[in-house]
């Protein structure tokens, strides 16, 4: 018997929580349609995971573990060359699926043909599952967010200003088509914004993004994540000025003025880091929130 190839590759790069890590694939295997296959990942060193994943059972599901640690970039990497479905999704490893998550996704690619990338309805948890809200998040939805309803493409400078003035994306709950990334990779140089790196490159190349109201994916929050650690180190925000001037550069070549003005100022991302000097103070790190302050004021921008 032929099996038919699944048109969804469900890929998850693993490093950290086992237990998290079940959760997710679980909600994953509670899928209410058919037609996708689930790769993970794994690039750490915890004992047992290739062994729960063997006493799974299920065909639609396969594990691998990195012989050598990748790092975050890589490890996506990785992922995306194990990647030979239609549609490929790279879900973090703390994340959760709803039932609903791959019809809403369905439903919006024929709404938008041809989209390469497709942004559900997205419910904020924290580490104990709970909903959860904090500034970032309330941002993204009611500032950056655009106004939206039922399925609308976006696409070419709008979208590239939008996405400059503040990451409204919420990229482990992003489905992306995959030979729209066929050549493509995460930079090994970005550790936190690669991401946006790769929307803003597939923009820039005129392909358009697919928006869908329906709530069906839920995005896990942590606030000792990696990313929150570079931030009070002020290490992200480093990263984060390098990427904007570049890009500001990338932007003006392209003829996309406004764009490149966003991305120079890249206002929201200063006042975020001059949201979060209390918490560096509070933490014992001086020097992190002197350097979140130079970044605010823009005192170290060439």
């Amino acid at each position: 018997m032929v099996t038919a190839a699944p048109r969804f590759d469900i890929l998850v790069p693993h490093y950290g929580d086992t237990v998290l890590l079940q959760a997710a694939v679980r909600s994953v295997l509670a899928l209410d349609t058919g037609g996708w296959r689930l790769t993970v990942v794994d690039d750490g060193a915890e004992p047992g995971v290739g062994e729960w994943f063997a006493g799974l059972g299920d065909a639609r599901v396969r594990y691998f573990r990195n012989p050598r640690n990748l790092g975050v970039s890589g490890n996506f990497n990785r992922c995306l060359q194990l990647a030979d479905a239609e549609y490929v999704v790279l879900m973090g490893c703390d994340d959760l699926m709803h039932p609903g998550y791959l019809r809403v996704v369905e439903q919006a690619l024929r709404a938008v043909p041809g989209a390469a990338m497709v942004q559900p309805g997205v419910r904020v948890i924290g580490s104990d599952g709970r909903p959860a809200a904090s500034l970032a998040d309330a941002v993204k939805r009611r500032i950056h967010a655009p106004l939206r309803s039922g399925h609308r493409p976006l696409g070419g400078e709008e979208l590239a200003v939008s996405l400059l003035r503040g990451n409204w994306l919420y990229f482990p709950s992003i489905c992306w088509r995959t030979d729209a990334l066929s050549g493509r990779a995460f930079r090994a140089d970005l550790a936190v914004i690669q991401d946006l790196a790769l929307v803003l490159e597939l923009v820039a190349a005129g392909e358009r993004l697919a928006v869908a109201d329906e709530v069906c994916f839920s995005y896990r929050r942590h606030a000792l994540s990696e990313s929150s650690a570079q931030a009070l180190s002020g290490a992200r925000f480093v990263e984060a000025r390098r990427f904007f001037l570049e890009t500001a550069g990338h932007m003006d070549r392209l003829g996309w003025h406004r764009a490149a003005l966003t991305a120079r100022r890249h206002l929201w991302s200063r006042l975020h880091a001059l949201s979060m000097v209390p918490g560096a103070l509070r933490r014992g790190r001086p020097d992190g929130a002197a350097g979140l302050i130079r970044f605010a004021l823009g005192a170290e921008r060439r």
